[in-house]
This record gives C-alpha cells, structure tokens and sequence, in this order.
C-alpha cells in the first residue's frame, strides 16, 4: 500500500524542479512511511511513498522494465499476481522481483492497455511508456484506491493518491466547485468524479485516462468495466448458500498473503464476522482482530465482536472509545482534504489506529451490505416500491405530497410512525426516491439552506442529477439491483472507500476488502434479487450461507452500524463549538448559505424540538474543511 505522484509536461520537455516534486510526493508520507522513491526524465516526474507489504527487500518504486522504457507507480494490490507471472515469462519477460508492481509493468507490454482487464485486485496507478510518450492512469473497478488529477495553468498534469498532492503545488487554483458543494450537503460526500475544487478530478472506478504529449484539454477517461445485473442465474437458493461461501472463501485467501502482520477488523457485525470465520479457516495460526467498543451501550457491539473471537480463539483486541471521542474533527478535516460527513469516519479512525499496533494489514467487511442487499433502505425501497408500481406518478404526487406537507416531522416517535419521509418518496419516482432516501440534508431543507445567490449559482444542478445518470447506465429494470447499482457508484467510492482509505492511511495501515472482490460481485449481480432480500430479511442468502459459521445472534439481529450519538453531542459538548462553527463569519463569507434558517436548525435542536444532527453536522465539517483550507493558503 502506498501513495503516488507525478507531474507530466502535456507540451513539451521541460525540466520539472526536484525539490518540488519531492515535497509533493511526502506530503503523503503516511501513506508510505518505509521508503521514498523518484524517478524525473525530461517532461516527467514520478513519486512513490511505499509501505512494504510484499516483496520487502525489491520492490522498491517507480519500478522498470528490464530496459527501462516502461516505468511504473502504484498504489494498492494485485492479488492474482502469482497466476500471471507464468503467463507473463511465457511470452518472454523476465522478472527482477517478486512484487505484484512489475506485474503490471510486463501486463502492459503484453496486452497495452487492455493489461487492467487481467488484474484481480485494489490500484490505482500511473504507467510511463518511453516508446509511446505515453502516460497511463487506471483505477480499480470499485474505486478502493483513489486517484486525483488536475491540468494546470501551464500545461503540467498533476497526479496523486490525495487531493493534497494537487493543492500542494503553488500553481494549482483553489477555486471552489458549487455544484460539489451540492453534492456534500445532499450526500455528505462530494461523489466521483468531481472534486470540491473545480480544477480537480477523481479517475472514476473501473476507468482509464491515457495522455500523450501535444494535447490540448484533458481527455475524457475511458471505462473498462461496469457490474450488469441479470438476476438470470438460475440457481436455487440452497445451492447459492454453498457457491457464496466457496467465493467468499476464495476472496478472503487471496487477501491473505502478505509478508508482514496481517490481521481483521471484527465489529460484531454479519460481514466482518463472516471474513473473521472464513480466515481462521485458511489459516493454521489464530486470526488477529480489533474491536472498538463503545461506553454508550446503544452504540457497543464488542460483546457480538467477543462472540466471534471466542468461537474461533482469535487473538483478539478491543478498546473502547468514550462517547465523547469528538476531538478529531479538525483532523479529518486535514485527512479527507474535501468536506466530509460521515461520522463512523471517528470510530474508523480510532480501529486503524489501533489495529497497527498489531498488524500491518487488515482485512475488513466492507461492501457487505451494498452487494448483499442488507441496508434497512432496500426494505423500505422495495416497499415503497410496491405502491409506486401500482399507481402512476399522477396520482401519487398530489396524494402523497399532501400527506407529506401536512405529516409532522416526528424525530421523537419510533420508525414506523416517522412517515413523512415515506410520502415523500412515495411522491416521487423511483431514482428520486432512492436519492431522497439516502441525502444527508434533504431537498426542501438545502433549497431553505442556501443562499438566493447561492441558488443562481447552481442553476438546475442538483445531487439528484447524479443518479438520474448514473441509472441510465444501470442496465437494470430490477428494482433491488438499481438501488445496488447506484450505491456501488456513489455511495461505496464516495463515502466507504474513502472513509476506510483515508483513516487506514494516517496509519500506514493496509485494509483489504474480500466482498468486493469484483469476480464475487459479477457473480453476485447474476443471482435474483428474492436470493438476496428475501421475507423481508435482508442480506437473506448470505446469512443463510453462514449459518453453519456464525451464532444466530450475530446473524439475525437488529443492524446497530458504526455510528456516533450525534444528537446528544451537538446538545451537548459540541453545542458551543457547533453553534460557533456554524454561525461563523467564515461560513457566512461563502454567501453559500441563508443565516436565518442555519440559526432555526440549532435553536430547534439544543431545545430539544427537532433532531438536526444530521444537517449540524454536516455544517460543521463543512466549516472544518473551509479552516483547513484557510490554513494551506497561509502555509
């Protein structure tokens, strides 16, 4: 695992300044803490931070061929390098090292840049090609490894592992995106491919970008791969119990190689649980797990965590956090680089930290829920489903947009009375719906958010463009599978990855993904969808298929989630910095927002009125992120 970065001259040959390029490059030191490498050649720069994970004495980077005319950085791993060296000497090349890196280098001159098409694995990388004058970028199929770019002013291209590396160099213009600005408060991230600042842009999953000298403008990058959901797999369910453990099971083995301290994170949950079984069943030594607990019980999952651990001896670690562990606020601010408002980023945090103590690498239950259908959304979707099927959208707007204007907002009763939002997806279209159902700040509640000027500034842009999008590509007119698909596109890359790449990086820690493996994924896009959500229970087949690993009160309880009491925090210890975060003059110097309506929300909520946590919350990172990028500007 690594961080990568480099300058490429668009125009010409120019010398890029050493000192410049270096000081790009170890502003990711973290990333990397065990070696430095960089390589310049006139109209080139690479960078290279390297935490050793494989191949510790020789795989040292940027990485060549035996010539030197193909060059390589690369973040991540390759976990059917071992498959392809055979193939690869085969056809000729020879192999200097034992690392998946130089893979990749003879993958390219083998097959071009059809190469990412053979990788099984976690990357993103840059790929010089002397011969050529051509630089190639690619980015793995469920965006686990980031890869931000920029054209600058110059004609310099700028890559790098973090938005940092691009805001580091002093020829890059800090110019705020407002159409991510939108996209943060809709969804509490700014969504691939757009960055917060305007001249950035995030390399989307599954994609490349090949440039070559003389270019005008950045060409668009091109896809390699998307998931096709075909629910045509015909299967039955008992017999996708056993297919889904053995694929699983080969997932989490591929995962399992490394010559450093590898471990898993365990939280008590389905997905990380099912990782935990499946590991100690490969290995002939006890699986290392971390936990984090809580001291608010309503939040604690370390006794289901200890279940696990006890019923496959693991060697196993818990620390538990206090509930008011708030204090990283500003140092997500500086980790993320763009606003950021997820608050499981808190607990993550704290896991990483403390899981490199033990292990170098961890293996985690990430994208469990998105590609097994266990989110409580998808239950309710599909419900909301049903009535919006059978009456058209004629009908259902006016009926259910009444209901919704005249429902209270019920922050205080139990869910199923909580119905405004319920009409209120029932108004809507499916796509729009989905959108509604996952917002961090709610349309009605942006539109009274944002400034008049602020509103001319976004013209018709809103977040739920983004979806509409992303579901033409869909391929799909399965209900379950579009709300699949457009997770795997938005939230998975934008908020999971992100939130795990980030908070295991400050650390130097590698965490690997089993559930999105991507040959798990296609398979899992062919199964029906009444394989995945099936009696009202979610992620059905895949708890079925680990009942015979895993106690039932793992499997079948109520979804807790990494979460945060954030009502009681922001009434509470937060109260004052929230109100002064949020009621700031820096806020109020963006002409973003409607001060009116920011001071209603924390009025309602310290009285204890109405719950806006969520929206607070979101205010405050936001401000975070504009102090720490107030702070670069004076560095």
């Amino acid at each position: 695992m690594c961080g990568i970065s480099g300058l490429f001259d668009t125009q010409g040959q120019r010398d890029f300044d050493r000192a410049l390029a270096s000081r790009i490059n170890n502003i990711q030191s973290h990333r990397g803490p065990d070696e430095d490498g960089l390589y310049f050649e006139p109209g080139l720069a690479l960078g290279h931070r390297r935490l050793s994970v494989i191949d510790l004495a020789t795989g040292q980077q940027p990485l060549f061929n035996e010539d030197d005319s193909v060059g390589i950085v690369f973040n991540g791993e390759i976990y059917n390098f071992q498959e392809l060296v055979p193939e690869l000497k085969a056809l000729g090349h020879t192999f200097k090292t034992r690392s998946d890196t130089e893979v990749i280098v003879h993958a390219w001159e083998a097959w071009g840049p059809e190469c990412v098409q053979r990788l099984r694995g976690m990357f993103a990388f840059a790929l010089w090609d002397r011969r050529q004058q051509t630089l190639f970028l690619a980015r793995d199929r469920m965006g686990v490894k980031p890869m931000h770019y920029a054209l600058l002013p110059d004609g310099s291209f700028i890559f790098g592992s973090e938005l940092k590396v691009l805001t580091a160099h002093p020829a890059f213009r800090r110019n705020i995106d407002p159409l991510a600005v939108e996209e943060f408060f809709a969804l509490g991230y700014v969504a691939d491919p757009r960055c917060i600042y305007s001249g950035a842009h995030k390399l989307p999953p599954a994609h490349t970008l090949t440039l070559r000298r003389g270019m005008v403008q950045l060409p668009a990058p091109v896809p390699y791969w998307d998931a096709h959901f075909t629910g045509d797999n015909p299967i039955s369910f008992e017999d996708a119990q056993v297919e889904v453990r053995e694929r699983v099971r080969e997932a989490v083995r591929l995962r399992m190689i490394a010559d450093v301290p590898l471990g898993a994170f365990l939280s008590g949950g389905v997905d990380s649980s099912a990782v935990v079984a499946t590991m100690a069943g490969l290995s002939n030594e006890s699986v290392r797990t971390c936990s984090i607990g809580f001291d608010d019980p309503k939040f604690n999952e370390s006794a289901f965590a200890q279940q696990v651990a006890d019923r496959y001896h693991t060697d196993h670690r818990l620390e538990v956090v206090g509930s008011d562990d708030f204090g990283l606020i500003d140092t997500l601010a500086r980790l993320y680089d763009e606003p950021f408002a997820d608050s499981s980023a808190i607990p993550t945090y704290r896991v990483c930290q403390m899981a490199r103590h033990h292990v170098t690498v961890a293996l985690s239950g990430d994208g469990g829920d998105e590609s097994f259908a266990g989110y409580r959304r998808y239950r309710m979707h599909m419900g909301e489903e049903l009535v919006r099927q059978r009456l058209p959208l004629g009908l259902r707007r006016p009926l259910f947009g009444t209901l919704a204007a005249l429902y209270p907002k019920a922050d205080w009763a139990p869910r199923p009375l909580r119905a405004k939002t319920s009409f209120q997806a029932m108004a809507m279209d499916a796509v729009q719906a989905y959108c509604h159902s996952v917002s961090h700040v709610r349309t009605g509640l942006r539109e009274s958010l944002y400034s008049t000027s602020f509103k001319s500034q976004l013209g018709s842009y809103r977040a739920l463009d983004l979806f509409r999008d992303h579901a033409l590509r869909a391929r799909t007119q399965d209900p379950l599978a579009l709300m699949q698909y457009l997770d795997y596109k938005t939230w998975l890359v934008g908020d999971i990855n992100t939130k795990v790449d980030r908070a295991s990086m400050a650390h130097s820690l590698e965490v690997r993904e089993p559930l999105m493996d991507h040959e798990l994924i296609e398979w899992l896009a062919t199964l029906p969808s009444r394989h995945k959500l099936r009696a009202g229970e979610g992620k059905a087949l895949f708890k079925k298929a680990f009942e015979p690993l895993l106690p039932n009160d793992v499997l079948y309880r109520p979804k807790m989630g990494f979460s945060v009491p954030l009502a009681s925090w922001l009434r509470g210890p937060l109260a004052g910095r929230m109100r002064e975060s949020v009621l700031s003059d820096r806020m109020a110097d963006t002409g973003y927002f409607h001060r009116p309506t920011i001071g209603r929300l924390v009025d309602e909520h310290l009285g204890g009125r109405h719950d806006h946590s969520t929206v607070l919350w979101t205010l405050v990172m936001f401000d975070a992120f504009l102090r720490q990028s107030a702070a670069l500007e004076l560095a």
